[in-house]
């Protein structure tokens, strides 16, 4: 069963995943890996990386009846699509199959900052 305490993410820009969950490993593996598929398909419209990739993502808890409730930032707090940003990421992991129900918190604490790119997304805003 999850406890909701999430662990501390292995790099920079991965979400903490909680743990442990009462679902079958092999079950929460999938969905992890098709929920961080769903939320690589979202993209800052002025940036291009995904939210992903970015860093955006702070936590990710997948709960023991399938309901998932993401944190997420934004670059800046004033990002003019911050009313829409957290409809696409609930869109795009409710696609996911066995995804029960998705809640989406917009955090601003710890601010976001450049340091929480991968390097996939430094490649892609030229930013070595």
């Amino acid at each position: 069963m999850s406890d909701g305490t999430p662990i501390e993410a292995a790099a920079p820009n991965a979400p903490a995943m909680a743990q442990p969950s009462a679902l079958p490993a092999e079950e929460l593996d999938r969905m992890t890996d098709d929920i961080v598929a769903a939320l690589k398909t979202v993209y800052d419209p002025e940036i291009p990386a995904d939210i992903y990739e970015l860093g955006l993502i702070y936590r990710v808890d997948i709960a023991d009846d399938r309901a998932v409730t993401i944190d997420m930032t934004l670059t800046a707090p004033g990002c003019p699509v911050a009313g829409e940003m957290p409809v696409w990421v609930e869109n795009a992991v409710s696609a996911v199959p066995g995804v029960r129900d998705v809640k989406v918190n917009m955090v601003f604490d710890p601010p976001w900052d450049q340091s929480r790119m991968s390097d996939e997304a430094r490649i892609a805003l030229d930013m070595w």
